[in-house]
């Protein structure tokens, strides 16, 4: 989850507004029949969904009492993941990064469970998955196949013991931060501590590689993101940035990453959320960062939201052809082959949503769009799932050449970085 995970306290207040907003330009019938043809034969790779979170705050993760076979209240349910066309979605298993390292253990371990209770009960519909020959059986099989995400690595407490059971949960990528620094890597919203990664954090980038976990990149500054490129033996991913050219926010990826990634072989994933789109929208959120940094809850983010909306008025929108200028973008500076798409729905409504893309039915309108700005079939199929596919493959190739050579590592933070905990002096 990202910073957008912070601003959704606004969504209450922000579902009032909406109705006052200019309408969104609708696909082109003949663009939307070329985006429904072409996602027939590669349905949408979603990098990122919160669900797990949405049902743990707004319904106390009561998983079996919440319906998603039918039109659900937020938005993420099943038959509209199957009107947008989604045939694998990363579920996030997201936890504050301002929580203890106990709690934060404990969190992560309760939000998987959230999710395969998520996925176990939805059989005809949901299929969890932990690899690409599970992706492409789920697809043959019409179901949506369903990965794990976890995101911030403050949740292995500096433990590599603990990020390889994680790894035999069902984890099948790991972002790196949040919204705080961790012990050994530097976050894009707090002020630097280590310049990067530590020896400890590069021990942990080689420890994904061997295990097959892809290394996400989202929510790390540009210092980290470098180091561990400079690192990584396998193909990284950005579950859910945008591009830092065309919206100036700490959280996107700068023009001198993109340009490494056809060297490393990863794919940035674009995300939905509107601070991330619109360079307007985040100026106006710019300061709700040091009020919301510390806060653990949705109800703690929804309060704060609704009184900075008092001081600041209404927010300005961002819409579906921003998303779409930014994949545009990041196509041109990475490359075609390092372009996916990682929206982040986390049940907000109203302008905390991107207009044109509130919910996840609305995949081939976006899909729509790019075809009507001249995008191939051939592109297109990349973007909506070819990439991904590609890069997770060349991850779990990688992995099994490590694990003939390299048996789990045993390093610890004191031994690499000789970094005491405060618990431990």
């Amino acid at each position: 989850m990202i910073y957008a995970r912070i601003v959704h306290s606004c969504l209450v207040i922000g579902m009032t507004v909406s109705l006052s907003m200019q309408p969104v330009r609708a696909a082109d019938e003949e663009s939307l029949a070329r985006a429904k043809a072409v996602l027939q034969d590669a349905p949408i790779v979603d990098g990122h969904n919160d669900l797990p979170w949405v049902i743990r705050e707004k319904l106390g993760g009561d998983v079996e009492n919440y319906d998603i076979s039918v039109r659900a209240q937020f938005d993420t349910d099943i038959p509209r993941l199957r009107e947008g066309m989604v045939g694998t979605q990363f579920w996030s298993v997201y936890v504050p990064s301002s929580l203890s390292a106990q709690e934060a253990m404990q969190v992560q371990l309760e939000q998987i469970n959230i999710a395969h209770r998520i996925i176990s009960m939805y059989p005809d519909d949901l299929m969890l998955a932990t690899s690409v020959a599970d992706i492409d059986a789920a697809y043959e099989q019409g179901k949506i196949a369903s990965l794990l995400g976890m995101e911030g690595g403050h949740t292995i407490v500096n433990s590599l013991g603990a990020l390889r059971s994680y790894y035999d949960l069902g984890v099948r990528y790991m972002t790196l931060t949040h919204f705080h620094n961790t012990d050994w890597a530097d976050s894009a919203t707090s002020d630097p501590r280590h310049e990067g990664i530590t020896e400890f954090g590069r021990e942990v980038v080689r420890e994904m590689n061997r295990l097959g976990m892809m290394v996400d990149l989202s929510h790390v500054s540009a210092a980290t993101m470098n180091d561990v490129l400079d690192v990584a033996e396998a193909p990284v991913i950005f579950s859910h940035s945008s591009a830092r050219a065309l919206t100036d926010h700490a959280r996107n990826v700068p023009d001198s990453v993109l340009q490494r990634m056809a060297e490393n072989g990863g794919v940035v994933m674009v995300t939905f959320v509107p601070p991330y789109v619109s360079d307007e929208r985040r100026k106006w959120e710019d300061g709700m960062i040091p009020l919301l940094k510390n806060t653990t809850t949705d109800a703690e983010w929804e309060e704060i939201g609704r009184v900075y909306r008092e001081e600041n008025g209404t927010p300005p929108a961002a819409t579906l052809a921003d998303v779409a200028d930014h994949i545009e973008h990041v196509a041109r500076i990475a490359g075609i082959d390092h372009v996916g798409i990682g929206s982040d729905f986390y049940g907000a409504a109203g302008d905390e949503l991107v207009q044109g893309l509130e919910d996840v039915s609305k995949f081939p309108d976006l899909v729509a769009e790019l075809a009507g700005r001249g995008w191939s079939d051939e592109d297109l199929a990349k973007l909506a799932r070819e990439n991904l596919l590609r890069a997770f493959a060349a991850v779990e190739i990688t992995a099994a050449r490590l694990r003939r050579s390299r048996a789990p590592s045993l390093k610890t933070i004191e031994e690499l970085d000789g970094y005491h905990s405060p618990e431990s002096q």
